[in-house]
């Protein structure tokens, strides 16, 4: 009687230490209509990952200007069992590809393998739980019965109109009977695209890599000197992503290894937690995130070399930046980086996402510059990334493409508590780490992180966030100032990162979410 009494007690400790479920579903997104996607999901008693794949094929109808089918796509996400897994989904170098001295800025040479749907494929297949067919069928109904183009997304594609009328298929798509982009309020009927994305929910990975897809994309991209073949395509897996981890005051910090720029990330909150937390209106707040993003930005290039990155990501390393009493010099005149590090504007799509199991999935996908290659194949209706061509760097056939893709979790007990990544190329380890910085140290709610002005260092310039609603605190330029430290203020908005967040209220037990203001996205909870 002593010993299941004993047992009786055990188990009823060990439900009291179990801490409780989340109570509610929540996803933040790029556009409205994948918010949606993924909350029509949820009501089916889809996971967080059927939520996450429905909203980013959805994304990939609806924002083009960001990403698409013929993009990349970098995912980590947690398992039923709460195991944090990722997956790479980059765009890769076709067999064929010989390196050139000329450089390409869009068009055919700068197209390698497309790898969003298989990361879709593969992350559905690992943690959803609907059929395919229902968690596509958002992204179909939106390209087969059309969307309202968002002011945003017209004026993107309008920037870039001249380069589209170049190709006959994104004159196709893309562009009126007058050769003019569509203005916001039109309705985008994309009938070919959801043909595409009915072999998709069809056959799989299979419907795109292979068959009657695959064939046109091959046939439209090697009449006009592209190299990526059939094999090419049905050769191409999305693959396990390598989850580096660091810590961040209480919390453990997991986010991806190359092709993903997770590795930064996680040196920027590092060297923050050498330091004291800067509070709420911290004249010193500018300077030192300017001192320490550009520290660890010096280490994008070194991120490859096993010996590098085990000093990238050791507390030692982010105590020496933490302790530079001076803005760090610019990289050596001998390297030139590639020109993604560069743009002014960025770009790429991010999305996050959680559910009552505990899976959580925080998701980034992109096609490089607006609207990536500004190639669309007639017939099938989606642009291409940019990956060839010296825009992303140089590569060899196989390699896959590295950005600053940086999707990141934050987890204290084992247990994740925010789930966030961004868009905006070179600024999305800046906005990720500023973001958690406030949201972490300076307790603002989540919605009030994401408002906060961010700052962006150049090699001789710290740039200011400051558009309307923004204000710095008053002894910010004296900081700056004090220090030596050239800055600037940059007045357009969305030009510092835009962030789409999940945390937990652990007080309630519910997911939050959060949509940068920035932008046309929302959040559901």
């Amino acid at each position: 009687m002593g010993i299941r009494l004993l047992f009786i007690l055990l188990i009823i400790a060990g439900a009291w230490t179990t801490a409780p479920s989340p109570q509610n579903n929540a996803i933040a997104t790029a556009h409205p209509l994948a918010t949606q996607a993924g909350e029509a999901m949820f009501l089916k008693g889809g996971t967080a990952a059927d939520a996450a794949v429905a909203a980013a094929f959805t994304l990939s109808v609806v924002e083009p200007s960001m990403s698409g089918l013929g993009g990349r796509l970098q995912v980590i996400y947690t398992t039923e069992k709460g195991e944090v897994n990722g997956i790479d989904a980059s765009t890769e170098v076709p067999a064929a590809y010989k390196n050139s001295s000329e450089r390409y800025r869009y068009g055919y040479p700068t197209i390698a393998i497309p790898g969003v749907v298989a990361g879709l494929i593969a992350l559905h297949a690992q943690e959803g739980v609907l059929p395919l067919k229902e968690v596509m069928a958002p992204a179909i109904a939106h390209a087969e019965n059309g969307f309202v183009l968002l002011a945003g997304e017209a004026a993107r594609q309008a920037k870039v109109a001249d380069q589209l009328a170049e190709f006959e298929g994104s004159k196709q798509y893309f562009l009126n009977e007058e050769g003019s982009a569509f203005s916001a309020g039109h309705t985008l009927v994309q009938k070919d695209l959801a043909e595409v994305l009915k072999r998709i929910a069809h056959k799989g990975h299979k419907g795109f890599y292979e068959g009657e897809t695959a064939q046109m994309m091959v046939s439209d991209l090697q009449a006009n000197g592209s190299i990526v073949s059939l094999d090419d395509l049905k050769n191409y897996k999305a693959l396990p992503a390598k989850v580096l981890e660091g810590s961040y005051r209480d919390y453990t910090i997991q986010s991806l290894y190359l092709p993903s720029f997770g590795a930064i990330t996680i040196q920027i909150l590092q060297s923050l937690d050498a330091l004291p937390a800067l509070p709420k209106g911290s004249d010193k707040w500018a300077a030192t995130l300017g001192k320490i993003t550009q520290a660890a930005y010096r280490n994008r290039r070194n991120q490859k070399d096993p010996d590098s990155l085990k000093k990238i990501l050791s507390p030692e390393s982010a105590k020496q930046i933490a302790s530079e009493s001076a803005l760090p010099q610019e990289i050596a005149s001998d390297f030139v980086p590639p020109r993604s590090w560069q743009v002014a504007m960025g770009h790429t799509t991010h999305l996050s996402a959680a559910d009552t199991s505990g899976r959580v999935v925080s998701l980034t996908q992109t096609v490089g510059p607006n609207m990536g290659s500004k190639v669309a194949s007639p017939g099938l209706g989606f642009l291409y990334a940019v990956t060839l061509g010296g825009y992303l760097g140089d590569y060899q056939p196989g390699d896959r493409a590295n950005s600053h893709i940086s999707p990141t979790l934050l987890l204290k007990k084992d247990k994740v508590h925010v789930a966030l990544g961004a868009a905006g190329g070179s600024r999305i380890p800046t906005a990720i780490t500023q973001v958690l910085q406030r949201y972490v140290d300076q307790k603002w709610p989540i919605d009030k992180a994401l408002e906060l002005p961010r700052v962006y260092p150049t090699a001789d310039t710290l740039l200011l966030e400051k558009h309307q609603g923004l204000e710095w605190p008053t002894g910010t330029e004296i900081s700056l100032k004090s220090q030596g430290q050239p800055f600037r203020y940059i007045e357009e908005e969305a030009r510092f990162g835009r962030v789409h967040a999940i945390v937990l209220d652990t007080i309630n037990q519910r997911w939050m979410g959060a949509a940068d203001p920035d932008w046309e996205g929302t959040a559901s909870h």
